[in-house]
């Protein structure tokens, strides 16, 4: 961009490119040189420059802040220059005062918006103003609208800057929309009338109706009526020329002289009174003035009507068939219509100036609704009486707010909840839960309930704020003085709770009613097996006195239960023994055996290694052993060479038995082998088989076992020995905790401390209690133990709700219904540890007070007064007018009266009672040429019902039963005979059937007596009910109670109960999959029925519908192990029957057997033990021949040492047991061996299991429980084994071995009570249903029962009839005795009543049936039963009524959503019936009125191609299919289309001079397949840009106009050139496959190109000469023809 130099024209850009800018900068250097001082025309070429105001400067906000600006001179090229270049006294100033905003400005100064002024179309602020303009569904355009800040006290204007600085300026301009013109549519004509005359020349008519009326500027309705002559022949007599034309009756006025006579007329009847009056005696008197009084009631003038009595008149005249006026005796002769009427004058209603404002409705500061209500109202002085104005509104209401300062907050309601109820775990259980009958052990997860009520939340401190009021009324404290303790912290809270008030009054969500809880599991006492039974020892070694002894075997609590280890079995069981010492003699091994001495072999002993320990087998001190002799050594045989050679007793074996008695006794073996059998000559025998066996007594203790057995611990009680402590921190609690209590909802307090007490008795086993000194007295347990005594908790009610209200209802017969209020509270706490019980009565009922009188009003009636006649100095003129009788007019009054008849004020009845009662009516006074009569008798009674008849009779009075008119029984019927009514009635349902309703009620109870959630009574048997309707006779809709009916048809119907899912029960647990180490054991469930009718769901089951529950288990390695017996005698297979020696087999049986604490007890499977561990049952060896070396087994071999390499090694030994003779040796008695990993040396470690499921309980159904893991020991070759093995290498064990989890509550679902039932949702009628609800309060959770679906039911209301008035159609139009003129229409307003489904009319019924509705029509309280009319007379042009409102229609842009507004129409069009009147004929009428729900139309031109055809060959059709005239878009352009056939009707087509239809410029035809035109599609443009034009882009648009492109702008010159691929038949012209051909092969031959140039050359091979031979011949074509 180039520089910019601001001067006085604007701003100058100058583009520089090239070499040319050094060019331009010397230039405008020397320019600048020599710049003039002033321009040609004299004036200066500097002006003063001024920058932006600066920002607002002060200390104080408002408005003395100041701001300052920049101001320099500029020259007009731009630069800036000296100051005194420029006119000093023209300088701007550069500083000025402003207002300072501050934030606390935001509350008082706020911008003010204007209203939006008329949208002004865009093209008319544009510069192409000009440009012709198609409308297309609306026009863009712009509205504006005045904004400026304000302050809000006074709304004076302020400085935009002020409010700116809070909030931006709101737009000034916004977008709008202008709607299209819019034409007027008129219908299609109607046929034409017959011709108003019979003879002579005569019109006949066809009209039209308006469908559209003309809106935005569109074109005017178009005549409506369209005439025609006629002649239907020509007339034989003279036509009739005049006729008598009623005018209208003129205002109603009083006579001038009436007031002047009606003086003298009270005067003379006074007088005559008077006079009369003396005549008669007092009691007479008295009687007289009673029926005055009782008369003057009766008529009782009200000051709210000023009946006045008058009199109009009206013209007859004579009226030619032109419309002229002639003299009356050219009409024929006839009675003449009354030309003078009685009338009552109009008055206008009158009403008093408004009242006071009542005081505001808000009385309080509530800052969610801080507006109320004030209202004010006026009283009727005068009702409006005849054409009088009616009254205007007599109430006026307003918003406002609560005057005056301190007003006090409003009150505020919040939800309050009582205490949770005790955890349940049976709500949770399922149907087949076998614990449902048991519920005293469960535990776990369970459900707890609530109540929620709402409260006032600020009831303390508005009762404050009021009190203080109170106070500053009475004038106890004075106003300076502050009050000494802050209001709201002198408010005390106390331990009452606050009254309930309605749920309605609190919003927000309602707390939960129900939630989860948990009730601990106690931890049962696991205790591991009994140990073995220890020494005899003295009960006591302190005191070791006496000689008893005992046996202990103990076993270990291996999991504390709850509560201590009080609740674990005995752990110490004892049994009486002999000879007990408390420390002895252990023996740990024998030395070898030395014959001593120094012989080789021989008899010898062996010496024993003993330790000193205690009874519990600990070592000690060995001085403690001295009363014990210590073991002496043990005689043993070395054998000499020749000697027999046995091995080591092999170590006692278990007891058979744990004690003995008379005919048990506990043995002991054994057992040792001959390894050597002795030579022949000289050596020792080898003894005989009895004698390798030993056989010795065990257990020798009598089967007498004791131990002590305790009670459970009794209840906590008050120690004695510690009541004076416990009274006093029981009266602390009280004190401190009273408050918390009542706010808390019972926290568990400890109080004090207590005792507990248990019974502990000797038991022997299998025989019952014994006396305690059978029993040691050291594992006696303790008796008492301390407890902590929990707090007493009182009950905690709620005080008492208010009385509900008591609406006072009345029945038909006017006497007030009798009802019942009532009241509650509710239990916050409920008692407990000995607390104060709550009150039984938790709800109060009591009558409400009836009123004497039901509330109501009433309109009452007064006689009517005299008839009035017209005064006779108007009627006397007039033919055979009588000054006694005639029609007149007659008044009464009306009052207004409470239900019982007392007076009450007449605004009471304006708002309660029925429409009011007419006031005058009508009268005649019969003349003596009338015919009279009495009133009609009343209807004979019926004999039988729809067959017999009832009549009434009347009579004629007086002089008229001899004149022959008044004999006329057709003109004066005497009697009127009518069927009696039918009374036969017809029932029948109607709708569908109801939903299934239970019976109310049906809320089931649970075993304790309170209300368990969730088992609202769901299923059962119910009812459905069917509406009945009841017709008369005539099939009109009557109450069903004439059909002896309630309305409803019942039927029982069963709603399926729920079943829940039902699985078997848990299977024994599997036995553990391993045998040593860490497995899983599995129990399973299985499928029996599955969930239906929405009972709980089954938990996830596997493809064979069962369940699993696997855990981890631990084997105990050494739980089974082998035990192999002694090794049988060697067999020697080649035997030296001398020497008795060589090689030889030895068998031993080996069994697998299950290991306990006393060792092996009993034979099992072998499976069972570790067959890599199961010992030899047959050895091969050499048997040792006389003076050879024996050694005895190999020992155990060594550990090897870790790691495992074949470097390190173990290794076992053996001794000597006998030694060779001379010139024999022994073998080596070590043997060694490398270690191999896997195969005699291994690594261990430790390996974790996979968590198990979640365990709970078994009592629990859900919750809290615990996820357990074991660990294992396991070699490196993958086998478990023993944990000792990592446990001795002291590995790290970093694991956790349980951790908590919980399992999720199957909790039902809990939905509400149902809701009571709703009012019908119609007052009558078939379809009238009521409802009912529910709504769900606990949605269900994990495996619950769902929530059911139905959350609603309905059931139809009983069937009413619906009644309304209606108008029947206005009769013709009357006009007494003549042929033209004003008359009167009349219409009456009947009873009909229907089914409410808006199917036909309904039918007429008796008025009474009606006569508790409202007087209205439609919502319409003004009832019109007659209405002037005009009744034209023969040759006049006239006015038609108003035509029927048309069909509501939208004005719019169809298609596009667009919706100006939604219109009907009426229209009345003229009717002509002489050809010479149409020149007086009045304008034709329309009128318009908004609507709802308008349709969306668009008009289109169709044409015909059909000659000599009724409809026109082109016409406008809406998109309805209704032709109209108006609506289309005008055929453009105008030529004659009728060259064209068909005619042009296509959008931008028009007939060319050829008789074909073209398209105009920028558009191109497309044709059918028959030729003719289809459409005009839009031709794209494309631009070419010139030189000049800076718009180097190519777009494609269309243009509006194409006559004028819209991109030339002044100063440029380009042109458009249109390119058009469409031939005249509307296919591509050939050039258009041309260039597309031309584009293709240009396209590859780029890519082509592309290719080649990106492709890799191949790099040339050179062949060896030597291979060519060896290859096959290639041929490759080098491109020459030749080949």
């Amino acid at each position: 961009m180039g520089r910019g130099w601001r001067g006085a024209a604007g701003t100058l850009r100058i583009r520089t490119e090239g070499s040319c800018y050094l060019l331009v900068t010397l230039l405008l250097f020397c320019g600048f040189l020599e710049a003039p001082a002033q321009t040609d025309d004299g004036k200066s070429v500097y002006f003063w420059e001024t920058g932006p105001w600066g920002r607002c400067m002060g200390s104080d906000c408002g408005p003395g802040g100041s701001q300052s600006r920049a101001v320099w001179c500029a020259h007009v090229d731009g630069w800036t220059t000296l100051h005194t270049n420029c006119d000093q006294g023209q300088r701007p100033s550069n500083q000025r005062n402003c207002f300072r905003v501050c934030d606390w400005h935001k509350d008082l100064y706020d911008w003010q918006l204007g209203a939006w002024n008329v949208c002004v179309p865009v093209s008319a602020r544009t510069l192409w103003a000009s440009r012709p303009f198609t409308c297309s569904g609306g026009e863009e355009g712009i509205q504006t609208r005045e904004v400026g800040c304000i302050l809000k006290s006074d709304e004076s204007p302020a400085e935009d800057a002020i409010c700116e600085y809070f909030e931006p300026k709101p737009r000034l301009e916004q977008a709008c929309l202008i709607p299209c013109p819019q034409d007027c549519v008129l219908s299609e004509y109607s046929p034409w009338t017959s011709c108003s005359k019979t003879c002579g020349t005569g019109l006949r008519n066809r009209v039209r109706s308006v469908l559209v009326p003309p809106l935005f500027g569109g074109a005017v309705c178009l005549n409506l009526t369209e005439f025609q002559s006629c002649k239907p022949g020509p007339c034989t007599g003279p036509e009739g020329m005049y006729s008598l034309r009623v005018g209208p009756w003129s205002t109603c006025a009083l006579p001038q002289t009436r007031t002047a006579r009606q003086v003298k007329r009270r005067k003379g009847k006074g007088q005559g009174l008077r006079e009369r009056a003396g005549v008669k005696d007092p009691e007479t008197r008295e009687l007289i003035q009673k029926k005055r009084t009782r008369n003057r009631l009766n008529r009782q003038e009200s000051p709210f009507w000023d009946i006045q009595v008058g009199y109009q008149t009206r013209d007859v005249t004579c009226i030619h068939r032109n419309g002229s006026t002639v003299a009356r005796n050219l009409c024929p002769s006839r009675d003449l219509p009354l030309t003078v009427q009685s009338c009552v004058l109009p008055k206008d209603c009158q009403v008093t100036d408004w009242a006071e404002w009542s005081p505001c409705s808000k009385t309080c500061v509530d800052p969610a609704s801080p507006v109320g209500n004030r209202t004010r109202s006026r009283q009727v002085v005068q009702f409006p009486v005849g054409e009088g104005a009616e009254c205007a509104p007599l109430e006026d209401s307003q918003s406002c707010e609560p005057p005056g300062e301190g007003v006090p907050p409003c009150s505020t309601y919040t939800w309050r909840s009582t205490e949770w109820s005790d955890c349940r775990v049976d709500s949770l259980l399922g149907q087949q839960d076998r614990r449902r009958g048991n519920l005293t052990g469960l535990c776990g997860g369970g459900l707890q309930t609530r109540e929620v009520y709402c409260v006032q939340a600020n009831a303390e401190l508005l009762k404050y704020l009021n009190d203080l009021r109170e106070k500053d009324k009475a004038g106890q404290t004075q106003r300076q003085q502050k009050p000494s303790v802050p209001p709201l912290l002198s408010i005390t809270f106390q331990i009452t709770a606050s009254r309930p008030v309605a749920n309605k009054l609190c919003e927000g969500p309602i707390p939960n009613r129900s939630q989860l809880c948990q009730i601990p599991c106690p931890i049962d006492c696991e205790v591991s097996p009994w140990g073995a039974w220890g020494p005899c020892t003295f009960e006591n070694c302190d005191d070791q006195a006496g000689k008893k002894g005992f046996k202990l075997r103990k076993r270990q609590i291996t999991n504390k239960p709850t509560g201590g280890p009080g609740n674990c079995p005995h752990l110490v069981e004892a049994v009486p023994c002999d000879e007990p010492s408390c420390y002895d003699w252990r023996l740990v091994g024998l030395d070898q055996c030395d014959p001593g001495d120094e012989k080789p072999c021989g008899p010898g002993a062996q010496l024993a290694r003993v330790q000193c320990v205690n009874s519990n087998g600990e070592e000690v001190d060995r001085n403690l052993c001295t009363s014990s002799p210590a073991p002496e050594p043990v005689p043993c045989q070395v054998p000499c060479s020749r000697d027999c050679v046995l091995s080591d007793w092999t170590p006692w074996s278990t007891c058979s038995q744990t004690c003995s008695s008379k005919t048990i006794e506990g043995k002991q073996m054994r057992t040792r082998s001959i390894l050597a059998y002795n030579a022949g000559e000289g050596g020792a025998l080898c003894p005989n088989s009895s004698s390798l066996q030993e056989v010795r007594n065990c257990n020798e203790n009598a089967c007498t076992v004791y131990h002590w057995q305790t009670g459970p611990w009794g209840p906590c009680t008050e120690d004695p020995s510690a009541s004076t402590l416990n009274t006093s921190a029981g009266a602390r609690a009280a004190a401190g905790g009273g408050g918390g209590g009542g706010g808390g909802g019972g926290v568990q307090g400890l109080c004090s401390t207590g005792m507990q007490t248990r019974k502990v008795i000797c038991v022997r086993v299998n025989v019952g209690q014994v006396p305690p000194k059978k029993c040691p007295d050291g594992p006696r347990p303790s008796t008492v133990r301390p407890c902590q005594l929990p707090c007493k908790k009182d009950c905690i009610m709620t005080p008492f709700s208010d009385w509900t209200p008591c609406p006072v209802t009345c029945d038909a017969a006017g006497n007030a219904v009798k009802r019942k209020q009532s009241r509650k509270r509710l239990t916050i706490q409920l008692p407990s540890n000995g607390g104060q019980d709550c009150p039984e009565v938790l709800e109060e009922e009591k009558d409400c007070e009836v009123p004497k009188v039901c509330p109501g009003f009433r309109w009452k009636t007064h006689k009517w007064r005299k008839c009035q006649l017209v005064p006779w100095f108007l009627r006397q003129d007039r033919p055979g007018a009588v000054e006694t009788c005639g029609p007149g007019l007659q008044t009464r009054a009306v009052s207004c009266r409470q239900l019982d008849g007392t007076q009450a004020d007449i605004g009471e009845c304006l708002k309660c009672a029925k429409a009011m009662p007419a006031i005058t009516q009508r009268c005649q006074l019969p003349c003596q040429d009338d015919c009279q009569l009495t009133n009609w008798s009343k209807f004979s009674s019926c004999t039988a019902d729809c067959v017999g008849v009832r009549t009434r009779k009347r009579a004629l009075i007086g002089r008229s039963k001899k004149k022959d008119k008044c004999k006329n029984t057709q003109m004066y019927p005497l009697s009127e005979t009518q069927y009696c009514p039918c009374d036969k009635y017809n029932a029948q349902p109607v709708g569908n059937w109801s939903d299934c309703i239970l019976p109310e009620g049906g809320r089931v109870e649970s075993v304790l007596g309170m209300k368990v959630q969730g088992d609202i009574k769901e299923c059962g048997q119910g009812y459905r009910y069917q509406a009945m309707v009841c017709y008369d006779q005539d099939s009109r809709l009557v109450e069903t109670a004439r059909c002896n009916s309630h309305g409803y048809i019942e039927e029982a119907c069963i709603i399926p109960c729920p079943s829940d899912c039902k699985l078997s029960e848990w299977s024994n647990w599997s036995r553990c999959s391993k045998s040593c180490g860490s497995g899983v054991k599995v129990r399973s469930k299985w499928l029996r029925e599955k969930p239906y009718n929405g009972g709980r769901p089954c938990p996830k089951l596997d493809h064979i519908n069962q369940v699993y529950e696997v855990v981890p288990c631990q084997s105990d390695c050494n739980q089974y192990v082998w035990v192999a017996e002694p090794w049988s005698v060697w067999k020697v297979s080649n035997v030296d029957l001398k020497e008795n020696c060589g090689e030889g087999v030895q068998t031993r049986k080996v069994r697998c057997m299950l290991n306990t604490i006393d060792g092996p007890s009993e034979s099992v499977e072998d499976y069972l033990c570790d067959p890599e561990e199961m010992p030899l049952g047959a050895r091969e060896s050499r048997l040792p021949c006389p003076e050879d070396c024996v050694l005895n087994d190999w020992g155990p071999w060594s550990r090897c040492s870790l790691p495992c390499t074949r470097t390190n090694s173990r290794v076992r030994a053996a001794y000597t047991l006998r030694s060779p003779s001379v010139g024999r040796a022994c073998p080596e008695t070590t043997d060694k061996e490398p270690c191999g990993l896997n195969l005699n040396c291994f690594n261990y470690f430790y390996n974790i299991t996979d968590w198990s499921t979640c365990q709970l309980s078994p009592n629990a159904v859900c919750g809290s429980g615990i996820k357990t893991r074991m660990l294992d020991c396991v070699r490196s070759d993958g086998k478990s084994v023993d944990i000792k093995f990592c446990e001795e290498l002291n590995l790290e064990k970093k694991w956790q071995m349980n951790i908590s989890c919980v399992v999720e509550c199957p909790v039902n679902c809990q939905m509400s009570e149902w809701s009571p039932w709703s009012d019908c949702s119609q007052t009558c009628g078939l379809d009238g249903k009521m409802w009912r609800r529910r709504s769900v309060v606990q949605a269900s959770q994990g495996d619950g029962r769902p929530c059911p679906p139905q959350t609603e039911q309905w059931k139809p209301c009983p069937v009413r009839p619906c009644y309304r008035w209606q108008y029947s159609d206005w009769s013709e139009c009357r006009v007494e005795s003549v042929v033209c003129g004003h008359g009167i229409r009349y219409r009456n307003m009947s009873c009909f009543v229907s089914d409410g489904s808006g199917d036909g009319e309904g039918s007429l019924v008796d008025e009474e049936q009606c006569s508790s509705l409202e007087l209205a029509i439609d919502g319409d309280k003004h009832i019109s039963l007659k209405e002037a009319c005009t009744l034209p007379c023969p040759g006049e042009c006239y006015l038609m009524e108003w035509s029927d409102w048309s069909s509501c229609v939208s004005i719019c842009v169809k298609g596009t959503g667009v919706d100006f507004c939604s219109v009907q129409v009426r229209s009345r069009a003229v009717l002509a019936q002489e050809p010479e009147n149409l020149q007086l004929c009045p304008d034709q009428a329309w009128e318009s009125q908004p609507c709802s729900g308008g349709e969306c139309y668009e008009y289109k031109w169709f044409s015909s191609g059909r000659l000599n055809s009724t409809r026109p060959s082109v016409w406008c059709q809406r998109s309805d299919g209704l032709n109209v005239t108006g609506g289309c878009p005008p055929l453009n352009p105008s030529v004659d289309n009728s060259s064209c056939e068909p005619p042009c009707l296509m959008l931008k087509s028009f007939c060319n001079e050829a008789g074909i239809c073209s398209c105009e410029e920028g558009f191109t035809e497309v044709l059918s397949s028959t030729g003719q035109l289809d459409q005009c599609a839009p031709i794209p443009i494309l631009e070419i840009p010139t030189a000049g034009d800076k718009k180097g882009d190519v777009k494609t648009s269309r243009a509006i106009n194409p006559t004028l492109p819209s991109t030339i702008q002044p100063g440029r010159t380009g042109r458009t050139w249109y390119l058009q691929p469409y031939g005249p038949d509307g296919k591509l012209k050939m050039w258009v496959y041309g260039v597309a051909a031309g584009a293709f092969v240009l396209l590859i031959f780029i890519v082509s190109m592309i290719y080649l140039a990106c492709k890799k050359p191949k790099r040339p091979q050179r062949q060896r000469q030597q291979n060519n031979r060896l290859k096959p011949l290639t041929l490759a074509y080098d491109g020459d023809t030749d080949m």
